[in-house]
């Protein structure tokens, strides 16, 4: 399986911080360091990777807030195999402005009830040093590599 994703980023001062998603429904509910992810989707096969990011972004989280051009953080191979591909984009959101499509699932288990989640329940700005504790481990190489391009550019 392979998912593309967006990780958006802004300057606050001369601090980085990126926006990150945390999974929505029961499973994810009561998780919190080592379970946010930035927001992707998966992707089908021959579709264009960073349309699917920013399609991904615009679901789980609302419009894309930038004018900023992709920069391609290259890919992560989560534990479960699943392999990620990133893009940086420079922009803002505000957190309450989240929305997200949904899902259904038999809840609670073997109840014959069908309940409808969002896909992410929120998102907020972190520093990078937050980032690293609360993304999923794999994907905290996203944030040194966001870092390492924004310090070849300055």
């Amino acid at each position: 399986m392979i998912s593309a994703g967006i990780l958006l980023y802004r300057r606050v001062g001369g601090t980085v911080e990126v926006l990150l998603a945390h999974p929505g429904g029961p499973f994810w509910a009561k998780r919190d360091d080592g379970a946010w992810s930035i927001p992707k989707g998966e992707t089908d096969q021959g579709e264009d990777l960073v349309a699917i990011a920013q399609r991904e972004f615009e679901e789980e989280v609302g419009n894309l807030i930038s004018d900023d051009e992709p920069r391609p953080l290259g890919s992560v191979t989560l534990r479960s195999g699943k392999v990620v591909y990133a893009w940086a984009c420079a922009g803002d959101f505000d957190p309450g402005e989240q929305r997200s499509n949904t899902f259904r699932m038999e809840w609670p288990p073997r109840s014959g009830r069908e309940e409808e989640f969002p896909e992410v329940d929120r998102v907020e700005w972190f520093t990078a040093e937050a980032a690293r504790r609360k993304l999923n481990p794999a994907q905290v190489a996203f944030i040194d590599r966001l870092l390492r391009l924004l310090n070849d550019q300055t």
